[in-house]
């Protein structure tokens, strides 16, 4: 039961896929049923079944009670990028029941130009107390060049901070429920609404996408003394504090689609063009979203596109072979943040390219993956915003000089 599951359309002859949508086999995690649909197909149909009522009922008791315990404190943590999740989780937080959250914003500091004005707009417009660590721009630099080699991804100071710095809030400031937005059963593949395998918890992010802990980072250029911002809290820090987390989309009807119309028509939340996707709605936020969609297709067949196009074939939005269509379209392009990344690490393009063929998948070792040139510049300039800005206004000196000695001459 491997290849003759494949439509003769599908990206790779030698690897299997959902006889549903398009994750393959090299999806971590997933699994197939005797009747080769995937966890993520399976999980989609539980989705119809569930009574979202009864679970809103949960839900609130769950805020009702935070709000309750923290009397004149912050009633809980929302972690907030600015993304499409984190805007509507406060719409929901503030606007339908009525808490008064404290966000706390990890910074990759790679924030687009979008996402930097989509954080600004839902503090405004939410009115959100907020809290936000960014480490140093050398340090994010170095980080990003032992990610690669560690994890096989560019992203581990992201994956890690976003878990470690809202926990690190809560246990400071004694606040003990934090709420995030989609759930794991949602589309991740490695759990289903029946069988939510993953539960929120100190080492959540580290299971899910750091894979190492700070201490594991450790090394080479960086100290442990670099790496203490992104240390989790202790157990018994954590059982002080009595901090756990929910996530919303295991208590409301989660949709995507619908989701991010509604906050972009009624909240002027804003899209942008996403690399290696063919959405602009996901990780919005940063420059560097397309690196990681492509160390994953380097490293297991796939990207965004392939997610995306799942989603949509399994919400009946595409046919399947106009799913692999848009996968064979997008998945290989070679991001322009690639440049960005060389630049900042030091390495070369072929280096690169040596560490991810070593962090090619076993399954995939002997499949050629093409990788192809970008035709357009990306829409949004691959920078991160603030240095931008720091670049107009150094050169706004030259500017005025220029205008000046022009104004002398005439």
């Amino acid at each position: 039961m491997s290849a003759n599951y494949n439509s003769s359309y599908a990206p790779m002859s030698s690897i299997r896929y959902c006889v549903r949508c398009c994750v393959p086999a090299t999806q971590e995690g997933v699994q197939f049923d005797e009747m080769g649909v995937c966890t993520a197909c399976r999980s989609s149909e539980e989705k119809m079944h569930i009574d979202w009522s009864a679970r809103e009922k949960q839900l609130r008791v769950i805020l009702d009670e935070a709000k309750a315990k923290a009397g004149n404190g912050y009633d809980c943590i929302l972690p907030i990028s600015g993304g499409k999740d984190s805007f509507f989780q406060a719409h929901v937080l503030t606007k339908v029941y009525g808490l008064k959250p404290l966000a706390v914003t990890f910074s990759h500091n790679w924030f687009s130009e979008t996402g930097f004005y989509n954080l600004q707009r839902c503090l405004e417009v939410f009115e959100l107390d907020h809290l936000q660590f960014t480490p140093a721009r050398g340090l994010v630099n170095r980080l990003a060049k032992k990610s690669l080699d560690a994890i096989g991804d560019t992203c581990w100071h992201c994956h890690s901070g976003v878990g470690a710095f809202p926990i690190q809030v809560a246990t400071r400031f004694k606040i003990p429920l934090l709420v995030w937005g989609e759930s794991l059963s949602e589309n991740d593949g490695r759990a289903t609404y029946q069988c939510p395998t993953t539960q929120f918890d100190r080492d959540h992010f580290t299971k899910v996408s750091a894979r190492l802990t700070a201490d594991e980072m450790v090394g080479d250029d960086l100290s442990a003394k670099d790496l203490y911002p992104f240390a989790l809290p202790s157990y018994e820090e954590i059982d002080d504090t009595g901090v756990w987390g929910i996530h919303l989309g295991d208590y409301i009807f989660w949709d995507d689609e619908r989701q991010t119309e509604w906050i972009r028509n009624v909240y002027g939340w804003r899209e942008t063009e996403m690399e290696g996707a063919y959405k602009g709605y996901k990780s919005a936020e940063c420059i560097m979203a397309g690196m990681h969609d492509f160390t994953c297709y380097l490293k297991r067949g796939f990207g965004r596109a392939t997610w995306q196009a799942a989603v949509d074939v399994r919400n009946g939005l595409l046919t399947r072979k106009e799913g692999f269509d848009l996968v064979r379209k997008h998945d290989p392009e070679r991001p322009e943040a690639l440049d960005y990344y060389l630049k900042i690490t030091g390495l070369t393009e072929s280096e690169f390219f040596a560490v991810m063929k070593e962090k090619k998948l076993a399954e995939l070792q002997g499949v050629d993956l093409p990788v192809n040139k970008k035709l357009q510049p990306n829409a949004e300039r691959i920078l991160p915003f603030v240095e931008q800005i720091i670049e107009k206004h150094l050169h706004l000196p030259d500017v005025r000089i220029a205008r000046d000695q022009e104004k002398l001459s005439k």
